[in-house]
């Protein structure tokens, strides 16, 4: 899509994901020290599901957006307790 005028729908989107990415960036920090919030699990997940949907309509549309996938947070909120990469 170089040297063409992009459609006001990918910057539509593009702010969208950014905007639904920004809360779950939110949500990780508020579960990190209230992990037994269930209401706030539940919003991570929506959340979570959304932002999964508008980066598939995205990437259909106008392409690959990242090079990595998403999860959704379990019920114990275990995102912080398995190792990291480097550790293992």
């Amino acid at each position: 899509m170089t040297n063409k005028q992009l459609p006001d729908e990918y910057y539509t989107l593009l702010e969208d994901i950014q905007a639904i990415d920004f809360v779950l960036v939110e949500l990780t920090l508020y579960l990190d020290t209230h992990p037994d919030d269930r209401q706030a699990l539940q919003q991570f997940n929506q959340y979570a599901a959304h932002s999964k949907q508008l980066k598939q309509v995205f990437e259909s549309k106008f392409g690959m957006l990242q090079q990595y996938g998403g999860s959704y947070a379990d019920a114990k909120w275990s995102w912080g307790t398995a190792p990291w990469p480097w550790q293992v």
